[in-house]
Order: structure tokens, then sequence, then C-alpha cells
């Protein structure tokens, strides 16, 4: 692993994986392929580890030629793809950009590495790593187990379908030309830098500034919530140490209810920034989601056993500080909430349900 193209590296789980690598591998140069649509910043690569070994690459998955001529020129020997159109409500509103991204654009990395690898003598050494979700098992009900590995898909939405097909994808390259694949399907993520249009984040942000917290239908959902960092790590060895044509779950080991997790975000803010009412009093039930899935969660036996990897943070811990690095990084945020677009998206997803 010596030079590695990540896809969508200025997005929330991308740009911490940038981080995470660039100090844990002191030879390894990252080529950072990403479009910055509007959830992928470049604010969201200041200040990395090492500068010098990071270079930014503005551009779409989607351009063959793009993507043939990085991996060409950077000989490029790793690839992990995080780029994807990832926001159900989104998907539900606009979903061809969803079935471009994330089919076409994992295509089309999937079919640059197949024949760049092969003019270079072939696929030792190299590694296709692609990253997943658990939305594209379906749902759970209360009692069911959790999602395996085996567990067969049953995506739910225009999103998740996107992302079982990519899968499909990945491993039929696999299967039908030998590439050397790894799959990560992981659960809910938060964390530092993530876009606040997911749940954490908007919480936090609407809470500071006194706004109501909308709370889909009855706020029982269930997810198995993963802090970005411990998600990175489990990236890192299964890239390093996974078996080929393998799939690891990755999950956090919780599963909190939705309106429990808000009212913890809550709870957190009455402490670290009191505004003289408690903040839950903010929370407003709005419409549910169509087709919202009900629960989520990520049975994590395989890769603890294989790779001995376990998330390190735990809910509590994570939401923590989670919600201390949005109230101190303030200028982030402002550059996030004054782009285009993004109180006209709140509107349209919000004020009518």
């Amino acid at each position: 692993m010596k030079n590695i193209l990540v896809t969508g590296g200025a997005g929330f789980i991308g740009a911490n994986f940038v981080r995470y690598l660039l100090g844990i591998e002191p030879e390894v140069h990252i080529y950072n392929l990403d479009a910055l649509t509007y959830a992928g910043s470049l604010e969201n690569l200041k200040n990395l580890p090492d500068e010098s070994r990071h270079t930014f690459i503005q551009g779409d998955i989607c351009d063959n030629d793009l993507v043939m001529r990085l991996m060409r020129e950077q000989e490029i020997d790793t690839v992990v793809h995080f780029a994807a159109e990832s926001h159900v409500d989104r998907s539900i509103h606009g979903p061809a950009a969803f079935v471009q991204t994330n089919i076409v654009g994992t295509f089309t990395l999937l079919d640059a590495a197949k024949t760049v690898w092969k003019e270079g003598g072939g696929f030792e050494g190299r590694r296709f790593h692609h990253v997943s979700t658990d939305e594209v098992f379906g749902s759970l009900a209360p009692d069911d187990p959790a999602f395996s590995e085996t567990t067969p898909y049953d995506p739910r939405s225009p999103y998740s379908a996107s992302k079982a097909a990519s899968d499909h994808l990945v491993r039929a390259y696999f299967h039908t030309y030998g590439l050397p694949v790894t799959l990560t399907n992981c659960s809910n993520n938060y964390g530092p830098f993530q876009f606040p249009e997911k749940l954490i984040p908007l919480m936090v942000l609407n809470a500071v500034q006194g706004k109501p917290l909308p709370i889909y239908g009855d706020g029982k959902q269930i997810r198995d919530w993963l802090y970005v960092e411990d998600h990175c790590e489990a990236i890192y060895l299964v890239v390093k140490h996974g078996k080929l044509g393998e799939t690891y779950n990755v999950g956090g080991g919780n599963q909190p209810y939705n309106i429990d997790l808000v009212r913890e975000i809550c709870s957190i803010l009455d402490q670290l920034r009191p505004s003289g009412a408690p903040h839950a009093n903010l929370m407003t039930h709005v419409k549910d989601r169509p087709g919202h899935d009900r629960r989520y969660a990520m049975d994590i036996s395989k890769i603890r056993s294989e790779l001995g990897w376990t998330p390190r943070h735990d809910i509590e811990s994570g939401l923590r500080a989670t919600v201390q690095w949005y109230l101190d990084n303030t200028e982030w945020v402002k550059s996030v909430l004054g782009q285009d677009g993004y109180a006209a998206w709140l509107e349209k997803n919000y004020a009518k349900r």
C-alpha cells in the first residue's frame, strides 16, 4: 500500500479516513478524488497530519478518462471507495443522482482498476475496497437477529437500492475477473465533519440556534450508531488484512431509539451550552419519512474474530465528543450552513411534513 486513491475523500467519512491513514501510515501518498458536491468540502481537509502526502483532485468518479489517467499516472495500487450519494431523504426526492454516482461511478472505478492493473502486470499487491451500508439489508423487526454478512439483500429506498447494486458489481468483478476486492457494510456513522442534513449534527446545530428538532413519526426507529474514527480503523484493518472477496459488517454495538438519542444530545447540550430552558423542549414530531426502515442492527462477530476489531467508543463517549466538536468548530459550521441551497433543502424536506 503505497499510492492510494481515496474517492469521496472530502466527504464526512472519507475525510476522516484520510486523516486517520496519514496518521498511521507514514509512507503512503493519498490521491483524493472528490466532485465537491454539497456534502464534500475542502474545509474538511484543512490541517491534515501531513499535507505533503495528500493530493486533492476535483473530479467525478463517473469520468472514465480522468479515473484511468489517475490510476496510470500515479501508479495507484489501492482504491478505497467512499464516494456516494448517501442521504435517504434526498434519494426520495431525486433518485437519478444516486443511480449515476453509486452504480455508474462504482462501475467506472472497477473497470478502470481492472484495466490498468492488468496493464501493469496483474493484480498482485493490489486492493479495491468498497465501503457500503447496512441499509442494503432492509429493515428488522424488534426481535429479529442482527444483520450478518449472509443476510439476504432487501433494500427499501432508492439510496439503499443503488448501494446494493454497487455491492453486487464489486462482487461480480471479483468472481468474474479476479479483481482483488474487499467490502465493508457499516451502520450509521457520526462524528466530526458530518454534513448537518444527518440526524446528529442537525439536532446539535438546530438546538444551539433554538430551532425545532424534527423527530420523524414516533421516534422509535432504531439504528446502530458507529463513531467515525472506529469505522476508519475497521476499514484500515480490512484493507490490510481482510480476505479477498469477503464482506465485513462494521457496527457500533448499540441500538437506541432515535428519540432517546435526541434526548441524550439535548442533555449534553444542557450541560455544555445551557440556554435557560431544556433543549428537549425543542423536540417536535413531524410526518414520518416514506418507507422508513424501522430497525437496523449489525452482527460484528466476523470482523472481531478474523481481524480483532471492536469499536473503541460507546455511544455516550462518542456522542459527547461529537457535540463538543460542533461547538468548538464554529467556522466550519458557518461555512456549511452558509452554503447555497442548504436552507432551501431543510425547508423542502421538513417544513411541509
